[in-house]
């Protein structure tokens, strides 16, 4: 009979350590799958391999993660086994599940992401909120001169442009003339000015323009 009683008693001795063999595995198991990981990388464009700045990084599961400098690279901590999404406006959304056959504590990614073209619809946009705004406005629109008209304003612009040529006087040289002849008028303040018409000096200059042929009519 005691024979029995120790028998049983071994029995359930192994049942147990069987049981709690395997429930400490399963344990260990769960602790493998959920051990941190350093996820590192780099996000590139698929067709020049140049980095995609600012680009969104998170964990799916946990909503987890960071965002990618200027030179596209990024950090953070996520575990074995997670799925991380990476979004980037003008780029397809893309995903990636780290492996959770992994043995180091660091793993490292260079991820591609694919530009998304975004076709939108024409829009038109009126300066006028209203048809009543807009019927107004062009009731009252001043219209546009015509041919013609257009070309009188430029000959007359022609006109203008001849005329200074005629008499290139810029502001500088009418502003020094104006200043001799005020000089020359205050230098005799006081007394009776000379007439030019008695200078001997002007009536040699004159006869001298006059013998050079500089007073003919020119045809």
């Amino acid at each position: 009979m005691k024979r029995i009683y120790h028998i049983l008693f071994l029995f359930l001795f192994l049942l147990s350590g069987s049981a709690s063999w395997s429930q400490t595995g399963e344990q260990k198991k769960e602790r493998e799958k959920e051990r941190l990981v350093q996820f590192s990388g780099v996000v590139v464009t698929a067709d020049s391999l140049r980095p995609v700045p600012f680009t969104h990084i998170m964990v799916k599961k946990t909503r987890w993660g960071t965002v990618a400098d200027y030179y596209g690279y990024f950090s953070f901590v996520a575990r074995a086994g997670d799925t991380v999404l990476f979004t980037s406006m003008g780029y397809k959304r893309s995903s990636y599940t780290i492996p959770d056959t992994i043995s180091r504590s660091r793993y490292t990614l260079i991820k591609t992401m694919t530009a998304d073209t975004i076709m939108l619809d024409e829009t038109v946009i009126y300066p006028w909120p209203t048809k009543e705004q807009f019927r107004e406005a062009f009731v009252k629109m001043d219209i546009p001169q015509d041919d013609l008209e257009r070309a009188r304003i430029n000959l007359a612009r022609a006109e203008m442009k001849e005329r200074a040529m005629a008499s290139p006087m810029d502001g500088s040289m009418n502003y020094k003339n104006y200043m001799q002849w005020e000089t020359y008028k205050h230098y005799y303040i006081g007394q009776t000015q000379p007439i030019t018409i008695l200078d001997p000096f002007a009536w040699a200059q004159f006869f001298k323009a006059w013998k050079e042929g500089k007073f003919k009519r020119k045809k």
